[in-house]
């Protein structure tokens, strides 16, 4: 069943304001999440700021995810239920339905990483950066932190960053609207990656925001399908960086993922 709202919170800004331009379109994607959605939504609507839009886009959940959901009306944008082609379809439309000056994806499951830090960030957000990005914590599935990715963000991004990986997590790139295009669904699990350099590429001002921006649950979509993430990997920086580049630079990720994994015991 399709089930389409466009929540109270944006109607009750446009009745106040007609001119309402929201500066930051918070993207939510779920499927099957009643256990953690909650967390997620509540870690956004604490953000004290009227420039924030919460988008939901669900699935067609069957656990109890839209019964959440719906709970937070009066705080969410929009919202819509349906069946959906992936995870990077479901992106799409939370991209399509978004009319902030900025996207920013954070997933079911993971979550803003101080509501405080990031009502001060977005008061001083000058909107000639194209990009912004931060750090990020990883969270087991009881939401206790087990400590920082095993990429750290560089102090100065570019496109040219991304040979050594996935240097910012997905969930703490926050990217205007108009450096975006919508995902390449011919890729299942790294499309993320490709997303975030094309509008690395393309920005002229990136801006590193020299904080934690979220929480990333360990053990998500990904880690779940590391070989084939892995193998599209590849090919994406292939395409970028000309294949021997890759290879190299896929032999030292390698090296260093040994080392991590033995160090730490996680990955």
């Amino acid at each position: 069943m399709n089930k389409k709202n466009f929540g109270g919170y944006r109607n009750n800004l446009l009745e106040a304001n007609k001119n309402y331009e929201p500066l930051i379109s918070v993207i939510v994607v779920v499927y099957n999440n009643v256990k953690h959605i909650t967390n997620t939504i509540n870690s956004i609507v604490s953000i004290d700021s009227s420039c924030i839009e919460l988008i939901v886009i669900d699935g067609n959940s069957t656990d109890g995810t839209t019964d959440v959901i719906r709970s937070f009306n009066d705080k969410i944008a929009f919202w819509i239920s349906e069946p959906d082609k992936g995870i990077y379809d479901a992106m799409n439309k939370g991209l399509m339905y978004a009319v902030g000056n900025y996207v920013w994806y954070i997933n079911s499951g993971d979550e803003i990483y101080s509501s405080k830090n990031i009502s001060s960030f977005i008061r001083n957000i000058d909107t000639i950066v194209d990009i912004y990005y931060g750090e990020t914590i990883i969270i087991n599935e009881t939401g206790i932190e087990i400590g920082k990715r095993r990429l750290s963000a560089p102090k100065e991004l570019n496109w040219r960053s991304f040979r050594n990986g996935m240097v910012v997590s997905h969930q703490s790139i926050i990217i205007k609207k108009t450096l975006t295009v919508p995902y390449n669904l011919k890729y299942k699990c790294s499309a993320d990656f490709e997303w975030v350099l094309q509008a690395l590429r393309k920005a002229n001002k990136i801006c590193n925001a020299n904080m934690v921006l979220s929480k990333f649950m360990d053990g998500g979509f990904t880690k779940k399908n590391l070989k084939t993430g892995l193998r599209e990997r590849f090919q994406i920086m292939k395409n970028y960086y000309g294949f021997v580049a890759t290879l190299l630079y896929h032999f030292l990720f390698l090296l260093r993922f040994t080392y991590y994994f033995f160090r730490f015991r996680r990955f």
